[in-house]
């Protein structure tokens, strides 16, 4: 059933059955202009439009809170007098809501300690597994670690023939400052009678007179003579009571001596070749319990240890060129003299470049010899001033976090990686990419035993992996940090771990899941996603492609257009119908009526910087050349190696080379060639957030704000009562509210569940004193303007160049939508990453003469197909003003007006990292059985 054509057909909500539909009336939430509309329960429903039109309001701000409140409305009244004030989504009345679960694009951990086995819980599964059912192999022998019990032993000695003689043996174990002679008494007086000695049983008071003869034989405490006699249910019980006595008197050691046949020793501790191992327990594979964690980096993988690519940044020099970098100064060059001056007399080549030395040459240049002192000892000098600062700059310069020396990044004690399931330990399987991983849980081999212990937990680990390889995860690790996972893998993740839960009757709100997600891989999630609804659930998706749309049995589009010009119902129906509708931004785009044109002619490129053997993680280049002055689009499956070369490779080891320095290890590659020191700049435009803290905002980050300050500041009021700048910002004491220190809401840390942020009662959320909101500019005082959107401020401030010109950027990479002071908290990824896109471009004078390279990571997330024309034309600014561009992207709009396009793959995981295409779109195109191809030639026709 259609409910609503156009925003203008009237519907009787009234009437409307809410077991059927989740209706929602009159939604005025930020700019929902009175909006209704009724949901089909249990059905997979798009929402689409401009970004900032008003879909995440409708979806999570009215949709989910209300959901949110109502169940805080059924806790108990203890746990109500906390949540009294969370206030109601503004809105006549919703009906039918359902447990919500919202599962949103934001990366909300940056834990260093979790990862995706942790956020997925497979490592917990895991961890038991190894502990009910793994194998101690020895390092030494490669044999099987195991403890003797007493049943055990009484086992052995039963299988010898009825009648076979035998004793039961303790080691003398001679204690500390104790003569053999006080030993012996002390045994006599236990009601021990004889000893062994070499192959004669002795009385131990016949021979005390004479002990000393016996001081260098080995000796052994009789704790029992006996016969096998396997009917003989006492004699066992007497066997087992001799055996553990054994154990005792021989401190965890003790003998079967079979008159005249063999001596056997058994051993109740977990020992081998002289080892004493750890038994597997859960807490041995925890790398987040001290027990389990490595010792050296306690858990984390990496420590703060000096970087190498900081020490050598240019890999192209020779020593003598200066490649050692701290070498260079005239204080620290003392340090570099000896080697050059004796190189000759140890035969090393002071002239080649460092990346032709050999990896023992390599090496001699940290160790040193007796000519020259090495950069170990080097870095040991710096060390032992630290009292002087300037050893305190310099050390930190070269310091950055490398991978952990004793566990080699993974995390757990080395002897956890003793124990095996299948021949393979736990560190080996958490460094598998995911679709290796399951195929050895699958084709895992056990015993009769074991797979009787480990039936459940193995049914859970694989149907946990199963959901990730569904969602296009298959090529991560579970070792792989969560805090590194773009925006989308993390919601997939968190997707994937609600397939594990099953739960039914509930009303999954997510946000743009094909986020970062190849056309080829948006199928499978699209089935993840009616596989929810098929539980009986509503899915709800805010989302803008169209594969997504295609398979949706609802689309609701909002609009017309963003912010002030949005938040109304302008469709709701099935995807043909909208095509046919023609009266929406996202009709216009599907029914092909507007489109990204693709570019007449592509920029011809002369200068390239050429990466050469890059091999970090699945990565298999010879070499790959990016070139110089163009829009150069990096693409491929998911997981197939972009990020990456790119973010991995490239950034870190050029942001080093330029001297702007990385905190990040640069991923492993050969050398890097051609035009690079043209390169003035590099900048890297993620999607983390713009600031580190709530009180970043786009007016602070684009550096607006200054100029609103000093506006208001110059008022004749602010004059007449002194106000400064500083008054008007929320930042410092002076203006501010001091009841939220600025922040206009007050945080409640809830231990049950998530904090709760409530608007400040002292201010009502603007932020300011009373007496500073009465200062004005055209009649709004300061928390009115930061509550104006860029396209109001813009029109607010016209006569005011200084600010305009700070704005004007934000309104040209489409986020004339988003308000002044909106906090970076509320910002999502692609929006955060525009902000920033949005201060480069502000800064165009100041760079017109330098050579910048930009980096962009999947910056259409988010966007619309409306919104991404217009990032587009921002993009081919920044080129125009001389810089180079490179992005990592699936889109198709962006991939067909690229300058240049270089395509990784075939697949994901170990199955990609190579170079399947380089070159011009139109020449990708003719390619067969290429993925990005596939889907290209339908935008190139």
């Amino acid at each position: 059933m259609e409910l609503v054509k156009k925003h203008t057909t009237q519907v009787d909500f009234e009437t409307l059955d809410p077991k059927k539909y989740i209706i929602i009336k009159g939604a005025r939430v930020n700019n929902l202009k009175n909006l209704s509309v009724a949901i089909p329960r249990n059905q997979l429903v798009v929402v689409t439009g401009l970004s900032g039109s008003g879909k995440s309001s409708l979806a999570f701000d009215t949709l989910f809170a209300e959901g949110q409140r109502m169940y805080v409305e059924s806790l108990s009244s203890y746990a109500r007098q906390f949540l009294g004030r969370m206030e109601k989504p503004e809105v006549d009345y919703i009906r039918g809501v359902s447990p919500a679960i919202a599962i949103e694009q934001k990366v909300n951990t940056r834990n260093p300690r979790s990862t995706v086995g942790t956020t997925t819980e497979i490592y917990d599964y895991m961890k038991l597994l190894f502990a009910r059912i793994g194998t101690t192999i020895s390092p030494i022998s490669g044999q099987a670690v195991s403890r003797d019990t007493v049943s055990g032993i009484s086992d052995t000695i039963h299988k010898k023939e009825e009648g076979t003689r035998f004793l039961v043996l303790a080691p003398l174990l001679k204690s500390e400052g104790r003569t053999l002679k006080k030993e012996l008494e002390l045994l006599l007086s236990k009601g021990y009678t004889r000893i062994l000695a070499g192959d004669e049983i002795l009385f131990i008071e016949d021979i005390l007179p004479t002990v000393k003869t016996l001081e260098k034989e080995k000796i052994f405490i009789l704790i029992d003579r006996a016969t096998v006699q396997k009917d003989d249910e006492d004699n066992q019980f007497r066997i087992s009571d001799s055996i553990q006595t054994a154990f005792f008197e021989g401190h965890g050691e003790c003998i079967i001596d079979f008159v005249g046949d063999e001596r056997i020793s058994f051993n109740d501790k977990f020992e081998k070749d002289g080892i004493i191992f750890e038994e597997p327990s859960v807490n041995l594979f925890s790398f987040n319990n001290p027990y389990g964690a490595c010792r050296t980096c306690e858990g984390f993988g990496k420590v703060l240890g000096i970087d190498e690519d900081l020490v050598i940044p240019d890999k192209s020099l020779s020593i003598y060129e200066g490649a050692i970098a701290p070498w260079k100064g005239e204080t620290m060059k003392l340090w570099v003299e000896p080697l050059l001056k004796h190189g000759i007399e140890f035969d090393f080549p002071i002239h080649r470049p460092f990346e032709e030395l050999t990896p023992e040459q390599q090496q001699l240049l940290w160790t040193g010899n007796k000519y020259f002192k090495g950069l170990d000892a080097f870095f040991q000098h710096l060390s032992a001033k630290m009292h002087k600062i300037q050893y305190r700059v310099m050390l930190s310069r070269y310091r950055g976090r490398t991978v952990c020396p004793d566990c080699k990044g993974t995390r757990l004690r080395k002897d956890a990686g003793y124990v095996k399931i299948d021949q393979a330990s736990i560190i080996e399987l958490v460094l598998k990419p995911i679709d290796n991983l399951i195929e050895f849980f699958k084709n895992i081999t056990l015993s009769d035993y074991q797979k009787k212990v480990a039936g459940r937990i193995l049914t859970e680990i694989e149907n946990r992996l199963q959901y990730l390889m569904e969602v296009g995860l298959g090529y991560l690790t579970l070792n792989r940090l969560t805090a590194s996972l773009s925006g989308g893998e993390f919601q997939r993740i968190k997707l994937a771990t609600s397939l594990g839960s099953a739960l039914v009757g509930s009303m999954y709100i997510l946000d743009e899941p094909s986020i970062g997600l190849h056309p080829r891989d948006t199928k499978r999630l699209v089935n993840v996603l009616k596989t929810l609804r098929d539980l009986g659930n509503t899915v709800i998706v805010v989302e803008h492609e169209e594969e997504v749309m295609l398979e949706a049995d609802q689309i609701i589009d909002v609009g017309p257009d963003a912010g002030v010009h949005g938040g109304e119902l302008v469709f709701q129906g099935k995807l043909e119908a909208l095509k046919k509708a023609n009266n929406t931004h996202t009709a216009h785009f599907l029914n092909g009526t507007n489109e990204v044109k693709v570019p007449t002619q592509r920029r011809r490129w002369n200068n390239s910087i050429l990466i050469k053997g890059a091999r970090e993680n699945n990565l298999k280049i010879p070499e790959v050349k990016i070139p110089l002055e163009v829009l150069t689009v990096v693409t491929g499956v998911s997981g197939s190696g972009k990020s990456t070369l790119i973010k991995k490779v490239l950034y870190p080891a050029l942001a080093k080379i330029i001297g702007q320095g990385s905190t990040e290890s640069t991923g492993k590659f050969d050398k890097l060639e051609g035009d690079y020191k043209k390169i003035k700049s590099i900048e890297f435009v993620d999607q983390n957030p713009i600031g580190k803290s709530s009180r970043s905002n786009p007016v602070t980050y684009v550096k607006a704000y200054d100029a609103i300050r000093q506006l208001f500041a110059d008022q004749g009021l602010a004059r007449q009562r002194g106000y400064k700048p500083a008054h008007f910002s929320f930042n410092v004491d002076g203006g501010r509210c001091e009841m939220c220190q600025g922040e206009g809401i007050q945080k409640i840390e809830m231990q049950f569940m998530a904090d709760i942020e409530l608007t400040c009662e002292s201010c009502g959320g603007q932020r300011f004193k009373n007496e500073i909101l009465d200062i004005t500019y055209q009649g709004k005082h300061i928390a009115e303007v930061l509550d104006l959107t860029v396209e109001e401020s813009l029109e607010f401030f016209e006569k005011q160049t200084a600010v305009i010109n700070k704005l004007k950027p934000l309104f040209d990479v489409g986020l004339g939508y988003i308000r002044l002071g909106q906090s970076s908290n509320s910002l999502s990824g692609g929006e955060a990453q525009r902000v920033k896109l949005a201060s480069y471009l502000g800064k165009g004078g100041s760079m017109k003469n330098e050579h910048n390279l930009f980096i962009f990571d999947e910056p259409t997330t988010g966007l619309h197909f409306h919104d991404i024309k217009r990032l587009l034309e921002s993009i081919n600014a920044l080129i125009e003003q001389g810089n180079s561009v490179i992005i990592i992207e699936h889109n198709m709009e962006v991939i067909k007006t690229a300058d240049w396009i270089i395509d990784l793959g075939p697949e994901g995981g170990t199955n990609g990292g190579q170079i399947t295409f380089e070159g011009l779109p139109e020449d990708m195109v003719k390619l067969k059985g290429n993925h990005t191809a596939d889907y290209l030639k339908g935008k190139l026709g």
